[in-house]
């Protein structure tokens, strides 16, 4: 009897539409939200080396945490922000009314 085989077959790799996200890190592409264009991308864990504060749920990213970068595609490079994946995926089901700690820095 031979062994089960656990990959399909084909050379592994699954058909993707132009135009459409692989996953992989360093690679943008655009994504639609409240009806502006956004460019996203990857970051790994290895190339995140700052610390940053998520606009979705207002922690801090620590320096090794991979995570999104997302900007909307006509601003400017200061608006860049650094979301987690889970709350860039979660931004519309999140709530704008967040509130900090009296001593939690504003950044």
């Amino acid at each position: 009897m031979s062994p089960r085989r656990n990959r399909p077959r084909g050379g592994g790799r699954s058909a993707r539409r132009d135009g459409e996200a692989d996953g992989r890190y360093g690679m943008e592409h655009t994504d639609e939200w409240r009806g502006e264009e956004w460019v996203v991308r990857q970051i790994s864990g290895q190339s995140a080396a700052k610390h940053y504060r998520c606009p979705g749920c207002d922690q801090e990213i620590p320096p090794g945490v991979p995570h999104v970068v997302a900007w909307q595609r006509d601003g400017r490079v200061d608006d860049r922000r650094h979301w987690h994946r889970a709350c860039w995926n979660a931004r519309d089901r999140r709530s704008a009314r967040l509130q900090r700690s009296r001593q939690a820095p504003r950044y």
